[in-house]
């Protein structure tokens, strides 16, 4: 049994998995999820587990070169925005619009669904290199 880190097997698999310039997702409960995009399902409820608790542990594990939100969450979820800001530190952010977002999805290696119930709590994180 692994010890510490992400112990969701589906998880670590896919981070492992990733290259430079790969993508994932991690999504509210109603980002719908494009035909053919590993679904990776941990919602439990409504708001939990919350989006940016996930994201937090994700980022501690995953070489994040830059991350990609909607537009939206500027005016519509700024409490969100802020707590992902604090999250991603330094790294990159590019702004698309929601429909931009949702087309962009189609090309993650996985989206993670959470149970958030917040509008606009979703992210693309791009894989960096860690050399």
């Amino acid at each position: 049994m692994k010890k510490h880190g992400i112990l969701n097997s589906e998880i670590s698999k896919v981070l492992a998995d990733l290259g430079h310039t790969d993508q994932i997702v991690i999504g509210d409960c109603g980002l719908p999820i494009p035909n053919g995009v590993k679904k990776i399902d941990l919602a439990l409820e409504i708001g939990e587990p919350k989006f940016i608790d996930v994201l937090a542990i994700l980022v501690k594990e995953m070489q994040v070169e830059k991350y990609i939100l909607a537009e939206e969450i500027k005016e519509l979820n700024p409490i969100q925005l802020e707590a992902v800001s604090e999250k991603m530190g330094d790294a990159k952010v590019d702004w698309v619009t929601h429909e931009e977002f949702k087309a962009q999805s189609k090309n993650a290696k996985a989206i993670i669904r959470t149970g958030e119930a917040t509008p606009y709590s979703n992210i693309i994180l791009q894989s960096g290199v860690i050399f």
